[in-house]
C-alpha cells in the first residue's frame, strides 16, 4: 500500500486541503505548540499500519523537516496504551490510529478536527466514514485507511465450460460471480461435493463464520437495515426486527454448503481453507487479494467482485481506521498538520503491504490496474447507500464480545431458533447499554 499517480479531483481536493491546513494551524493555539517546532511526532499505530503510513511518514520528514517515530502495538496493547493514556490525561504521543469502534469510547480525550473536514475532504471520503468520524458534534479522527468485504471465488471453476453447462442446466441462468443472496446460495450449493469419489465433502460452495460478527453485521446492511443492532441517539435496541432475524436466517442458510465447525471459524480459518482450494467461494476483507501465499492451491486463480446484495442493495462494513490527536499532547498544531498530510497523500499507501487508503479518489485511480482488482470491488460496496458503519456505542466492544458473537455461536448450531436468539441477545444489550 503508494501510487504517485492522482487523478484531478485527488488534486482538487488537495488543493483545497492545503489551505484548510494553513487556516486549521493558525487557529491551533490553546495548549499546543506552533507548526513546525515540534521536530518529532509520536503516532501510535496497530498491525500493519507502520507499514500505511511509512512512506507519507518519510514524504512529511522530507518536506518540513519533523520526523514522525511510527510506534506499531498489537491490537489489544494499542488499545490499552490509548485507554491508559486519555484516562491520566497525559499523552506520550501526539497521534494515534483508532480503529472505527473505539472512537466513541475515546471521543473526550481527543482534540476536534472539525477545520479539516471542509466539504472538498468530506466529498472524497465514503459518506460512512464521514458520519463515523463525528462524535458529539464533533469531527475526532481523519479516516486514514478502510476496507469492507468482497466476494472471492475461484476463476477456474466459474469459467470452467462444463460447471457452466451443468449450473446453466440445473439453475436456469448462466453460471457467473454472485450479486444476490439466492445466486449466492445457489452456487454455493452448485459447488458442494465429493470431487474425490470416497464419499466425503471435500469442497463446499462458500464458509459460514459463528467466531465472528462482522459478516453478519454486513448480511443485516444487506437488508436494507438502517439502524444496525441498536440506535446509539435513542437508546432502542433494534437486533430483533425483521431485518436482522431475516439477515441471521439467510446467513444460517448456508451452513449446509459450509464446512463443518462454524462455531468456530474466524477470518483466519476462512481464508485458510479458500486458500486451500475448499471453498468455491468466500465474502472477504478486501486487503487479502493481494496477499495470497505463493504456494497456495488457488494461487492465480483469485476473482473478485463487490460484496453480495440483499434486498437492499449491496452492502458491507466499513473496516476504518482514523488519526486522531490526543488533548493532551503540547504538538497540536504539528499533529493536526500531519493529519492533513496524511490525507493529502493518501495515495502514497496504494504500494504498501495492506495497500489500503481511504479517499475515493485514490480507489478510483487504480481502476484497470493490474493486480488491484480488488479497489472496484471495494470502491462499489464502500459507495453503495446500504453499507452502513457501526453504530457509535462506547459499548461495542462489550456488545460484541460478550452478545454477538456468542448469539452467532449458538445460531450456527444445527436446530437454532434464531428469533429467540436475537430476542435474548436484545435483552443483554438493553442491559449493557441502560
Amino acid at each position: 500500500m503508494k501510487l504517485r499517480s492522482t487523478s484531478g479531483r485527488l488534486r482538487a481536493a488537495a488543493a483545497g486541503l492545503a489551505l484548510v491546513t494553513s487556516v486549521a494551524l493558525a487557529g491551533c493555539g490553546a495548549g499546543g505548540s506552533s507548526a513546525g517546532t515540534a521536530g518529532k511526532l509520536t503516532v501510535l499505530v496497530e498491525g500493519g499500519g507502520k507499514a500505511e503510513l511509512q512512506p507519507i511518514a518519510d514524504l512529511y520528514k522530507k518536506q518540513t523537516g519533523t520526523t514522525v517515530d511510527l510506534v506499531e502495538l498489537p491490537y489489544d496493547g494499542l488499545y490499552d496504551r490509548i485507554q491508559t493514556a486519555l484516562g491520566a490525561g497525559k499523552a506520550s504521543f501526539d497521534v494515534a490510529a483508532l480503529d472505527a469502534i473505539w472512537l466513541s469510547a475515546f471521543s473526550a480525550g481527543l482534540s476536534p478536527l472539525d477545520d479539516l473536514f471542509t466539504g472538498d475532504v468530506k466529498g472524497d471520503l465514503f459518506p460512512g466514514l464521514v458520519t463515523e468520524a463525528q462524535v458529539g458534534g464533533s469531527y475526532v479522527g481523519m479516516p486514514v485507511w478502510t476496507n469492507s468485504e468482497i466476494l472471492y471465488y475461484r476463476k477456474d471453476l466459474f469459467s470452467s465450460p462444463k460447471e457452466k453447462a451443468a449450473f446453466q442446466a440445473k439453475y436456469g441462468y448462466p453460471l457467473v460471480p454472485p450479486t444476490t443472496w439466492k445466486q449466492y446460495k445457489d452456487v454455493a450449493a452448485f459447488f458442494t461435493r465429493d470431487t474425490n469419489g470416497d464419499g466425503q465433502t471435500d469442497l463446499y460452495g462458500t464458509d459460514v463464520k459463528g467466531a465472528v460478527e462482522t459478516e453478519w453485521l454486513a448480511t443485516v446492511s444487506q437488508t436494507g437495515e438502517k439502524t444496525m443492532v441498536l440506535d446509539p441517539k435513542s437508546g432502542d435496541v433494534t437486533i430483533d426486527d425483521a431485518d436482522h432475524l431475516a439477515a441471521l436466517n439467510f446467513y444460517t442458510s448456508l451452513l449446509p454448503y459450509a464446512p463443518p465447525g462454524a462455531a468456530q471459524l474466524d477470518w483466519a480459518g476462512a481464508q485458510n481453507l479458500f486458500y486451500q482450494g475448499k471453498l468455491a467461494m468466500m465474502r472477504f476483507w478486501g486487503h487479502a487479494y493481494t496477499q495470497t501465499p505463493a504456494n497456495a492451491a488457488v494461487k492465480g486463480k483469485i476473482g473478485v467482485a463487490p460484496m453480495i446484495a440483499g434486498p437492499g442493495g449491496i452492502a458491507g462494513v466499513p473496516g476504518a481506521w482514523y488519526l486522531s490527536v490526543p488533548k493532551a499532547t503540547s504538538h497540536q498544531a504539528e499533529a493536526k498538520k500531519f493529519i492533513a498530510f496524511a490525507y493529502q497523500h493518501n495515495d502514497l499507501s496504494i504500494k504498501t503491504s495492506l495497500g489500503l487508503v481511504s479517499r475515493i479518489s485514490a480507489f478510483e485511480s487504480q481502476a484497470g490496474v493490474a493486480g488491484h482488482e480488488n479497489y472496484p470491488a471495494i470502491l462499489t460496496t464502500l459507495k453503495s447507500p446500504a453499507t452502513i458503519a457501526r453504530p457509535a456505542t462506547p459499548k461495542w466492544q462489550q456488545i460484541v464480545t460478550t452478545v454477538l458473537t456468542p448469539m452467532l455461536q449458538k445460531a450456527v448450531v444445527k436446530g437454532a431458533d434464531n428469533a429467540a436468539l436475537l430476542k435474548q441477545a436484545k435483552t443483554q444489550i438493553q442491559a449493557i447499554v441502560k
